[in-house]
């Protein structure tokens, strides 16, 4: 459920928020990128703060994680309103200047609260359970529920639309001989409003049923305690190279959910694309979700993660390859091998969050260091360094091919060849990298796994019977 909320708004960031910003508040792509980058600076700072609070203030009445859920609720739910409400004066064709002022403040705000919830959530699954099969389980279900959570904004990505007419009504052509269709403002407003309400009520609901049951003492307030903690974190080859799998996965998926809707608008024509490309990269979780846990258990989660991202980059390179067909042809083409990417990287979805806590028993079991939330908080800075990559890369790419964002711009052929090469080929190279990494640089075998699990319940049972 927790998932699902977050991944309500968070989905509106990572998909239609960039299209919104060029299309609709009129800014230019280069002010685009800029100001993701200064706002995951500031991550920098803000993330490691909220793990070391996670870490260090004693737990509340609710727990020590859940609690999180009942403050950040609503805030998060009006700062996602705000993100995408267009206030009488703004915009870039008539006020450039304070439109960029207030979507630089309205989106460090939603990032700085958005950590308020995703740190404390992602170190509840330590204080869950500490059995491996358990928590591959809870990892399935984290994934069925961000992928829940991610498919209703592809509802407002394939309709929010309308198509372009002239001075005298009559129905405005682009180079490819297709009708342009530009986004419209309300629609997309209500369809924000609608999701940021169903966020708030599934985060409330979440807070009611989860529970705390493995107790962990509040680290002790020490100086310097933050820098050794960060240190011992990257001295851990595991953590190291899952953080960096975590960072291309994310970069890769919201590459793709933003510019598809570049590609599917202007070189397709087609924006239902949006809605069928998402019910094909995340339908195999439907049968996937049933049998890997079992998979992983017997296989190895490295073991099928590493073939996986590399099922989904030949996918993609094959995309790359094939760009010189119709695109009437090549649109039912996509859909397909988006398909088999989308098998290829469920692999690495489902699993992603239970090698995350593998790698805080590695850290633990190494060093008996317990700063699970700032172990967690960094891993999700790195998740936001993808943010950032995927920030440079969609937006490059749009500099890259003279993306035309003016009101009333059309784009020209050689942009639109350009906008699929770069569509198709950037995201093969993203998920080769991950394959590489995971294959060759991640020491947690299916052996060392389950190492320790036996290492951790000895832990955990020596300090039990220590009390």
């Amino acid at each position: 459920m927790v998932d699902m909320a977050g991944c309500l708004v968070f989905s509106l960031v990572t998909s239609i928020l960039q299209k919104f910003y060029t299309d609709v508040f009129n800014l230019s792509p280069l002010f685009i990128m800029i100001m993701f980058i200064g706002a995951r600076v500031w991550d920098a700072i803000n993330d490691p703060m909220m793990g070391r609070i996670c870490d260090t203030v004693k737990p509340g009445k609710y727990g020590r994680y859940r609690q999180w859920f009942l403050y950040v609720a609503v805030p998060l739910g009006l700062s996602s309103v705000l993100l995408f409400t267009k206030w009488p004066g703004l915009g870039g064709d008539s006020n450039y200047l304070g439109t960029c002022i207030y979507a630089t403040i309205t989106y460090v705000l939603f990032g700085m609260i958005y950590t308020v919830l995703q740190i404390p959530y992602g170190s509840l699954a330590s204080v869950v359970t500490t059995d491996v099969g358990e928590r591959s389980k809870l990892s399935v279900f984290r994934s069925i529920g961000a992928a829940l959570g991610s498919v209703p904004v592809f509802l407002i990505a394939s309709f929010a639309y309308a198509k372009r007419v002239d001075a005298a009504g009559n129905y405005v052509y682009g180079e490819n001989g297709k009708i342009i269709t530009d986004m419209q403002y309300k629609p997309v407003l209500i369809g924000v409003i609608a999701m940021a309400a169903c966020s708030v009520i599934l985060l409330f609901i979440a807070f009611s049923l989860n529970k705390e049951r493995v107790v962990l003492t509040p680290e002790p307030k020490q100086k310097g305690a933050t820098r050794k903690a960060v240190k011992l974190l990257f001295s851990n080859r595991a953590f190291v190279t899952l953080s960096l799998v975590a960072l291309l996965l994310l970069a890769g998926q919201m590459f793709t959910q933003s510019f598809y809707l570049y590609l599917f608008n202007d070189y397709f024509n087609a924006n239902w694309m949006n809605l069928a490309s998402q019910a094909c990269t995340y339908s195999p979780m439907i049968v996937f979700m049933f049998f890997m846990p079992k998979l992983a258990k017997k296989v190895g989660k490295k073991e099928v993660c590493s073939v996986g991202t590399a099922v989904a980059a030949a996918a993609n390179l094959v995309l790359f390859l094939l760009r010189g067909l119709d695109p009437s042809v090549l649109m039912w083409i996509f859909l397909v091998l988006c398909f088999v990417s989308g098998v290829g990287l469920t692999t690495l979805v489902l699993q992603m969050w239970a090698m995350v806590t593998d790698v805080i028993d590695d850290i633990e079991v190494s060093t008996g260091s317990k700063d699970v939330g700032t172990a967690y908080s960094i891993f999700n800075f790195f998740r936001k360094l993808g943010q950032v990559l995927a920030a440079i890369c969609v937006n490059g790419a749009l500099l890259g091919m003279n993306y035309k964002y003016e009101k009333g711009a059309v784009q020209t052929l050689e942009n639109l060849r350009k906008m699929y090469d770069l569509a198709t080929l950037i995201p093969a190279v993203m998920f080769a990298l991950m394959a590489v990494i995971l294959g060759i640089f991640y020491p947690l075998s299916k052996s060392r796994v389950e190492a320790l699990q036996v290492e951790k319940e000895e832990r955990l049972k020596a300090a039990f019977e220590g009390k």
